[in-house]
């Protein structure tokens, strides 16, 4: 096995249990309460179940019985493409980062077929303001796809191309 090869499998891997691990915490933990749990004056813990996808865009998709696993095919079929540019990577970061995004997606593919919806508790907020809940998968596959994406316009930048 190659050396990006085992790059790729332990981000995804790491990802997705952390991921799962933090949202088994946050169904234990949180589930008697009702409300927010303040943490800091600008971030709560809330659990959530988003039947639809970054930010709750597309929630009606999971109200008919096949839209959990549409959107969880979709998924797959996004990390097989992210799979496949990872192993097209140059870099063991541009692998990393891709296969933390892997990492994510799966995290949330798994959440939408066992229980129809994906698990959020992450609440940032600021003077009223709420960012859409969100949890370690979202950000492991925002981040991922940011670390990729800057990467390659770094790169663009150095070489003078456009």
């Amino acid at each position: 096995m190659m050396v990006g090869a085992r790059s790729i499998m332990l981000a995804t891997g790491l990802a997705l249990a952390v991921d799962q691990g933090t949202k088994v915490l946050a169904l234990l933990l949180l589930n008697p309460w009702p409300a927010a749990v303040p943490v800091f004056p600008v971030f709560n813990l809330v659990l959530l179940f988003n039947p639809g996808v970054t930010f709750g865009m597309l929630s009606g998709a999971g109200s008919f019985q096949f839209g959990p696993w549409l959107l969880a095919m979709f998924s797959l079929a996004m990390c097989g493409l992210l799979a496949w540019m990872a192993r097209k990577a140059t870099t063991a970061i541009e692998q990393v980062a891709l296969g933390a995004a892997i990492g994510g997606a799966l995290g949330n593919a798994l959440d939408r077929v066992r229980q129809g919806a994906v698990t959020d508790f992450l609440d940032a907020h600021v003077d009223g303001w709420h960012w859409p809940a969100f949890n370690l998968a979202d950000m492991a596959v925002v981040g991922g796809i940011a670390v990729y994406v800057a990467i390659g316009l770094l790169g663009q930048r150095r070489t003078g191309s456009a």
